[in-house]
């Protein structure tokens, strides 16, 4: 917009001695109108080119509130196919193949494995993020959100998808056609953390069987497989493929969203701060209470048995506070170091 108005001041410049008199003023009139709709108390640069790319935004928005429900499709979908390759396919093999023990093994962690990762997506989808009040209330707040018209709490951010302020937000995830949030943030993670560990389960477990049925169907003189024999060799290449290709993205993204937990920190606050910190100043968060303490109070261990039971198994726990104030934590920081 400033160089918009800056060429358009240079041209006005240039043009105005050799333009004729009787446009002047009505280029005057024009000019002082365009700037009547700037230069006030009221806006400014970025309102006026929010309000011109405010078609391109609903647009963006409305296609990724759609395509949300088609992620999800293909989460449940693609999930789906594997589960039913793992179970027609390759669990009569390992029943047929396998000592006792190893059977045992995959059995009990396949399993366990599937129940961590439907549980947590669905915890996760279903499960709000958490939304500021929109009442008259004495919570205290750090700014105002100008498209809610309501005040906005610590960590709190707007989310133009779902069109409203997010508790603690993270980010607004297609993959769940939800926001991550305050109450959803660790079903969120803990389904990437299962969905990783069972991708790299059946690519690691599933790479002899993978290379067979390449070589099966790469060869030049084929012997003479059947439809099924056919059907297996591309069921298992195709659940190769797709698991491994999925572990390495998302465990990516794992990794990031670990480090982010380390710290203390969201996706948002760790851009926020990265600003913060490029200012020259020594910039400390404040809802950092070291690397052990921000993994137990995000997962809610308060003893140790809540690492079975929160952690590694299936839980439906709220997480600490309401999203709105933070205080509860340097408590909680202290009793957690006497207990462990």
């Amino acid at each position: 917009m400033h160089l918009l108005l800056r060429w358009m001041r240079r041209c006005g410049r240039h043009s105005r001695s050799h333009m004729p008199r009787r446009l002047k003023q009505p280029v005057s009139y024009i000019r002082l109108i365009f700037k009547s709709l700037y230069f006030n108390s009221l806006t400014n640069s970025e309102v006026v080119l929010d309000c011109i790319l405010e078609p391109v935004f609903w647009m963006v928005e409305v296609v990724t509130r759609w395509f949300g429900m088609v992620f999800v499709f293909l989460v449940v979908a693609l999930t789906s196919s594997v589960v039913f390759i793992a179970y027609f396919c390759l669990l009569p093999l390992v029943l047929q193949t396998y000592s006792p023990g190893w059977m045992m093994w995959h059995i009990c962690y396949g399993h366990w494995n599937l129940v961590m990762i439907v549980f947590h997506y669905y915890k996760a989808t279903k499960t709000p993020p958490g939304y500021p009040p929109k009442i008259k209330n004495d919570v205290p707040f750090v700014s105002f959100c100008k498209k809610c018209v309501i005040p906005k709490p610590a960590r709190s951010h707007h989310c133009g998808i779902c069109k409203t302020c997010i508790l603690k937000m993270d980010h607004h995830c297609p993959w769940l056609n939800n926001c991550v949030g305050h109450y959803n943030h660790r079903y969120f993670f803990s389904f990437c953390l299962c969905l990783t560990l069972g991708c790299m389960y059946c690519s690691i477990s599933g790479r002899n069987l993978f290379i067979d049925a390449y070589n099966a169907i790469d060869e030049v003189s084929q012997p003479p497989y059947t439809y099924k024999d056919r059907m297996f060799h591309k069921s298992v290449i195709y659940m190769w493929v797709l698991t491994s290709t999925v572990a390495v993205a998302l465990g990516a993204l794992t990794l990031w969203h670990a480090v982010l937990i380390t710290c203390g920190e969201t996706s948002i606050e760790r851009h926020i701060n990265n600003k913060e910190a490029k200012r020259g100043k020594v910039y400390r968060n404040p809802f950092s209470y070291g690397k052990l303490n921000n993994w137990k109070v995000f997962f809610g261990v308060e003893k140790r048995s809540h690492w079975l039971t929160r952690v590694l198994l299936p839980s439906g726990h709220t997480p600490y506070g309401d999203g709105l104030t933070w205080d509860i934590y340097p408590l909680k920081k202290d009793m957690m170091q006497k207990i462990f």
